[in-house]
């Protein structure tokens, strides 16, 4: 029943009322639907007469199986672990309205290859894509691999948070999605706005899309904070430096390891210190030699007892000890030295407010250090593992900073001898 058939049955008279789900709401066998009260113990026979005359129907349109191609592009360094989660992800979201995946490949985040991949022959009725950066423009890789393989893009952008950046298309009678950057996580975004009533056999056009603004501000959505015309002064942005691993990788503690005359700790330290950053180190494995490395900087320490389990518990002990007035934290690496001050003034310049979460790009690719903002701290102490900040920077995507940097050590970790070495016979580290 659509809406303004709703708003004139109640319209009739007070004494009678009709409350429904929202239009395309999604709903499961035993949901009520509707409800209908009258007020008062009777009503005019006139008003009632009425009413029935202005109803309709209320109609339910189920979930029929289709079948969906999945090709998610990729990048040099995109890591398989957010693949795989992407993949798991968006075959629950399927299999929940009762369709299943006939392809899923991936191929480079390239027009010819993406196009060649979507002018094969499917039985899919649906394809998904899901691109190794966001798209922002017709003119990058997703729409225009719709175009090269002899489709149409429909529409570019959505007024729902999150789900902006999807992008709708066809080729033939296949719809092709491009994923917004939300659709790595599970939690409900625009997307699964446009995928629900394509299974519910409801086509979806650029103007049903226009439409879905009025309600498109999803409730419980992390985003930044709006702009205000007059900013007031910025607390200040810190460091966590984490310098607690064993380097078991290495076959010795790789952060003492000399580098241009100076233990590979001390590089790193210099660089956030340099950048104007009060710094946290945080220690662990043969912490008394870390401060001996770093004597004479200005910089704090904590220890992190359980190190050993791994990174998050070493970024977890950091995290807890940062002072109450900073806006935001740079969680920066030991094993980094090649990070220039430059980069991380840029990082921390990008944060506008407590929401921000700051990530360096050189070459097309992300790196370390990555900023977040105050907000998401309590967030990120729930990571495990050695991940880190990486499933947070995942599940987040559309709400992510990118800063280009022409500084490829953002890029650079030191794991084993071989770049040790490698890292030595370049002499001129940045400062």
């Amino acid at each position: 029943m659509a809406r303004a058939a709703v708003d004139v049955l109640n319209a009739v008279d007070e004494a009678l009322t009709l409350g429904t789900r929202a239009d395309f709401a999604r709903v499961a066998k035993g949901d009520i639907i509707a409800t209908i009260k009258i007020i008062p113990y009777a009503v005019r026979a006139a008003a009632l007469e009425a009413a029935l005359a202005a109803a309709a129907p209320i109609r339910v349109a189920g979930f029929q199986p289709r079948g969906v191609d999945l090709f998610q592009t990729t990048l040099p360094g995109t890591a398989d672990k957010l693949l795989a989660r992407t993949d798991a992800v968006t075959r629950a979201r399927i299999a929940g309205c009762h369709g299943h995946v006939v392809t899923a490949e991936n191929c480079a985040h390239d027009t010819a290859a993406l196009a060649a991949l979507l002018r094969r022959p499917t039985d899919a009725a649906i394809t998904l894509v899901a691109g190794a950066s966001a798209t922002v423009d017709r003119g990058d890789v997703i729409p225009a691999a719709i175009v090269a393989a002899g489709g149409v893009v429909e529409r570019l952008g959505m007024p729902v948070d999150p789900g902006n950046l999807l992008v709708l298309g066809s080729i033939g009678s296949r719809t092709v999605i491009g994923l917004p950057g939300c659709a790595r996580s599970p939690k409900r975004n625009g997307f699964d706005w446009v995928l629900e009533r394509l299974f519910a056999g409801i086509p979806v056009t650029a103007a049903d899309i226009a439409a879905m603004g009025s309600g498109g501000l999803l409730a419980e959505t992390e985003r930044p904070e709006p702009r205000t015309r007059h900013v007031p002064a910025l607390a200040p942005v810190g460091a966590i430096l984490l310098a607690a691993g064993r380097s078991t990788r290495m076959g010795s503690f790789k952060l003492l390891e000399d580098l241009n005359g100076r233990p590979m700790v001390a590089h790193a330290t210099q660089a956030l210190v340099d950048a104007g950053l009060p710094v946290l180190v945080v220690l662990g494995h043969q912490a008394d030699a870390v401060r001996t490395a770093l004597a004479g900087l200005p910089v704090q320490f904590v220890e992190a007892a359980d190190y050993a389990l791994g990174m998050s518990h070493s970024l977890r002990a950091g995290l807890a000890a940062i002072p109450a007035g900073w806006r935001g934290v740079v969680v920066a690496l030991g094993d980094m030295p090649r990070v220039g001050a430059v980069t991380i003034t840029a990082i921390a310049a990008a944060a506008t407010s407590e929401r921000s979460i700051v990530v360096p790009v050189s070459n097309g690719r992300r790196g370390n250090p990555v900023l977040f903002g105050r907000a998401w701290l309590a967030r990120l102490s729930d990571s495990s593992g050695d991940r880190g900040g990486k499933a947070l920077l995942d599940e987040i995507a559309d709400l992510v900073t990118e800063v280009e940097v022409a500084d490829d050590g953002v890029l650079f970790d030191i794991d084993d001898p071989a770049t040790l070495a490698a890292a030595r016979q370049n002499a001129a580290l940045p400062t």
